[in-house]
C-alpha cells in the first residue's frame, strides 16, 4: 500500500459520519499526497502541460486579434496568460491557507469571459480609444469582477444540500461531453483547415489516429512508467511524424517578439464601466459551477471524498483560489482563471494524482511566460496530433462524470434532473445559433453547454420534491 493510499484510509477512518463522506475508487499509481521522484513528477506534469498549454494561450490569441493589437502586444498577452497560469496552479495544489482545493488541479485562461470582453473592448475601439486603453478598461472589469466569485466561495457550504453527486456529476459529464467537439474539430485539422479546404484529410486521420492508438496501448500497458508516460510518448511520436509531413512551421514565434518577458502589474492602465461590467458579474458565478465540476472530478479521479466536510472545504477553497488568481490574472495583464477540465483526464491516464506534480507544472508554465520563444515550439504542434491526445483526455473526463453519477441511487426524480440538463447542455452545444436572437447577456450565460446543463440540474435539484441525491 502506498503512502498515499495510507493516508487516505487513516482520512476516511477519521472522518465522522462515514457514510457522508462518498469516494469513488481509484487505481492510481501515485495518490494525492504522493511524492513521486523527481524524474516522473517532471515527466508527468510536462504531460499537463501538453494538455492545457494550448487552451491557456488561445483566448489571448483570439482577443488579441479582435482588438487588432501590434503583435508585440498579443504576444505579451500570451506570456502573461502561461506566466499567471503557472502562480495559479501553484495556489490551487499547495492551498495558501484558505485558498487553494489542495488537489492536482491546473489554471488557465477562461474561455467563457471572451464574449464580454470583446464587446467592452471593440466597444472602446469604435468610440475612439486605442485597443491598448481598451485593455486597461477590460482587465478593470475583470479585477472588480474576480471579487465576485471570492465572496460567493464563503458562503458554497450553505448549498451541500443541492450540490449533490447527482448535480456535480452530471455537470462533469457535460464537461467531458461538450469538449470532445473540441477533441474532434482538431483531429480533422482544425479552424485553420477548414478554411484552407484540408479539414479531415487522410493525413490529418491517421496523424491523429497514430497518436491516439499510441496513447491507448502504452497506457494499456503493465509498465507503470508506460502508463505514466504514455501522453508525453503519444504526442512527441505524432510531432516527429508531422514533421516528417511537412506539418510544423516554427517560422512564426509568436510575432517575432522579444526572448524575456517581464511582468509588470497593470501595464496598460485600469478602467471599469458599470454597463458593460453586468456581464462579468454574472459569468464569475456561471463559472463558479464549472470550477466545482472540475474540482469534483479531480476529487473523484484521485480517490478524494465528493460529499461531505473535505470535500466542500476544497471546493470553497478552489473556487475562492479561481476568484483570487482571476484577481493576479487582472493585475498582470491577462484574463480571468478557471480550473482546467482536460487535466483530468491526464491524472486519470498518467495514473498520477499526486498535488506535487502541481509545483513542476506551476514552475514549468512560469518558466513559458517569461521565455515565450519557448512556449513557441509547443505552440507549432498540428492540430491533429493535439486532437488524437485530447480526444482521448476528454472522453475520460465524461467517463469520471459517469462515475461519481454510478454512486447516485437513481429515482425517478434523478433520472428527469440527469436527462433534462443534459439534453439542454447538449442542445445548445450542438446548436449554438439557437440563442441568436436573445439578449447578450442571455447568450452569454447559456451559450455554454456546462452552465447550461449545470444551472438545470442545480434549479431542478432544488424546486423538485422528493430526496436529494
Amino acid at each position: 500500500m502506498s503512502s498515499g493510499e495510507k493516508l487516505h484510509l487513516e482520512t476516511a477512518q477519521a472522518e465522522q459520519p462515514v457514510a457522508a463522506e462518498a469516494v469513488v475508487p481509484s487505481d492510481l499509481i501515485y495518490g494525492l499526497e504522493d511524492r513521486p521522484p523527481v524524474r516522473e513528477a517532471i515527466f508527468a506534469a510536462l504531460q499537463h502541460v501538453l494538455a492545457s498549454f494550448i487552451g491557456i494561450i488561445t483566448p489571448s490569441l483570439i482577443i488579441g486579434g479582435a482588438l487588432g493589437l501590434p503583435p508585440e502586444t498579443a504576444a505579451y498577452l500570451v506570456s502573461m496568460s502561461l506566466f499567471v497560469s503557472g502562480i495559479a496552479t501553484f495556489i490551487q495544489a499547495k492551498r495558501v491557507g484558505p485558498i487553494g482545493s489542495g488537489l492536482l488541479s491546473i489554471q488557465g485562461t477562461s474561455f467563457a469571459f471572451i464574449g464580454p470582453i470583446l464587446a467592452v473592448g471593440g466597444g472602446a475601439v469604435a468610440a475612439g480609444a486605442e485597443p491598448t486603453q481598451a485593455l486597461g478598461l477590460i482587465f478593470g472589469m475583470c479585477l472588480v469582477g474576480s471579487f465576485i466569485e471570492m465572496i460567493f466561495s464563503r458562503f458554497l457550504h450553505l448549498a451541500s444540500r443541492v450540490i449533490t453527486p447527482l448535480v456535480t456529476g452530471t455537470v462533469v459529464t457535460l464537461i467531458g461531453l461538450t469538449l470532445i467537439n473540441v477533441g474532434i474539430t482538431a483531429v480533422g485539422g482544425g479552424p485553420l483547415a477548414r478554411e484552407a479546404g484540408t479539414y479531415g484529410s487522410p493525413q490529418n486521420l491517421i496523424l491523429a489516429a497514430l497518436v491516439l492508438v499510441t496513447i491507448i496501448l502504452l497506457n494499456s500497458s503493465r509498465n507503470s512508467f508506460l502508463r505514466m508516460a504514455s501522453i508525453a510518448i503519444g504526442l512527441i511520436i505524432g510531432y516527429l511524424v508531422s514533421i516528417f509531413m511537412g506539418l510544423v512551421d516554427l517560422s512564426n514565434l509568436l510575432g517575432g517578439g522579444p526572448i524575456f518577458a517581464l511582468p509588470i502589474p497593470f501595464r496598460f492602465g485600469f478602467g471599469f464601466e458599470i454597463a458593460g461590467f453586468i456581464p462579468f458579474a454574472f459569468l464569475y458565478l456561471i463559472t463558479t459551477i464549472e470550477s466545482i465540476g472540475d474540482l469534483t472530478a479531480t476529487s473523484s479521479i484521485t480517490g478524494e471524498p465528493i460529499r461531505g466536510e473535505v470535500y466542500f472545504r476544497r471546493i470553497k477553497g478552489g473556487v475562492l483560489g479561481d476568484g483570487v488568481n482571476s484577481f493576479l490574472a487582472a493585475c498582470f495583464n491577462t484574463f480571468p482563471n478557471t480550473t482546467f477540465s482536460q487535466n483530468n483526464g491526464v491524472i486519470q491516464l498518467t495514473g498520477i494524482g499526486s498535488r506535487y506534480v502541481g509545483y513542476f507544472i506551476a514552475g514549468i508554465f512560469v518558466l513559458l511566460g517569461l521565455f515565450p520563444v519557448i512556449g513557441s515550439v509547443l505552440q507549432a504542434i498540428p492540430q491533429p496530433v493535439l486532437g488524437g491526445a485530447t480526444l482521448i483526455m476528454f472522453g475520460t473526463v465524461a467517463a469520471a462524470g459517469i462515475k461519481i453519477l454510478s454512486t447516485v441511487n437513481f429515482t425517478k426524480r434523478s433520472a428527469i434532473i440527469l436527462a433534462t440538463s443534459l439534453a439542454l447542455g447538449l442542445g445548445v452545444t450542438f446548436s449554438p445559433d439557437l440563442l441568436d436572437a436573445m439578449p447578450p447577456l442571455v447568450k452569454s450565460i447559456f451559450s455554454s453547454g456546462i452552465s447550461t446543463g449545470g444551472l438545470s440540474a442545480l434549479l431542478l435539484n432544488i424546486v423538485l420534491p422528493g430526496p436529494r441525491d
